[in-house]
């Protein structure tokens, strides 16, 4: 989706007042490939190096803690620290919704339903508090600190309900990514033949390109007993990081997102 505003409002320069990426289709690629790797780096963490849910969680934790303090210091907008906040995001995502469900035993429809709780709430506070509800540009750091907690809510949810079609539902890793994908499309659609809320359809996509990014990770690394390509999580992590890092060093050339 495009980005939105105020045609006559004052120019911001990039540069000094913005901290986010710009909502373009490129953008939503990269989100794309990001929760495609955070699946698949979450996975490798949790089954491959056999560290477990709960050592994950924290180790991928950590990770977001450093790298959100150094993007909220950050004076403007850098995409490879951007970035690497998203892939925090759909990681700690990832073993959030699993430890829910495989540790705390509270099933997939259940973690769906608190996650969708905790980012309404946010979303709530956030437009209480400032307002509104923004997206881009972004300058001041109490709303970058909300936007960031929305994405961490959002890309949890997005992979419970992700797992949920997978698990719960029975549908395969394909069907899965279908039924996500024809949401996203309807989304698009809305987007451009309605009026609805620009920021309520962004919010909804991004929830959806989450388990449509994990449910192809999935596909690329489950074995083919369970319905994936059985690529495993090491070869599908580091393609993941290639893509990404590519799209980033274009980004950071052309600075458009």
């Amino acid at each position: 989706m495009k980005q939105t505003g105020n045609m006559n409002a004052p120019a911001i320069p990039s540069e000094t007042w913005n901290k986010v990426a710009m909502i373009t289709v490129l953008f939503w690629i990269m989100k794309i490939i990001a929760t495609t790797l955070g699946e698949t780096l979450g996975d490798l963490l949790a089954h491959t190096l056999k560290l477990g849910y709960t050592v994950s969680l924290a180790l991928t934790g950590a990770f977001f803690i450093v790298v959100l303090t150094l993007q909220l210091k950050a004076k403007t907008y850098i995409p490879f620290l951007y970035w690497l906040v998203i892939v925090g995001t759909t990681t700690v995502g990832t073993e959030i919704s699993d430890f829910m469900d495989w540790t705390l035993h509270l099933g997939y429809l259940a973690g769906s339903l608190i996650l969708i709780t905790l980012l309404l709430n946010t979303l709530w506070i956030w437009h209480r508090t400032m307002g509104k509800i923004e997206v881009y540009p972004i300058a001041k750091r109490n709303v970058e600190l909300f936007y960031w907690i929305a994405i961490l809510f959002s890309n949890s949810l997005g992979t419970a309900f992700g797992d949920f079609l997978s698990d719960t539902a029975g549908l395969s890793y394909l069907q899965g990514a279908l039924v996500t994908a024809s949401v996203i499309a309807i989304v698009v659609v809305l987007h451009y033949a309605t009026k609805i809320n620009h920021i309520v359809l962004f919010w909804i996509a991004f929830i959806f390109t989450r388990p449509f990014g994990a449910t192809f990770g999935d596909l690329l690394t489950k074995t083919t007993a369970e319905g994936g390509l059985d690529l495993g999580t090491i070869p599908a992590t580091l393609v993941s990081v290639a893509l990404l890092g590519i799209l980033i060093l274009y980004s950071h050339k052309k600075k458009l997102v």
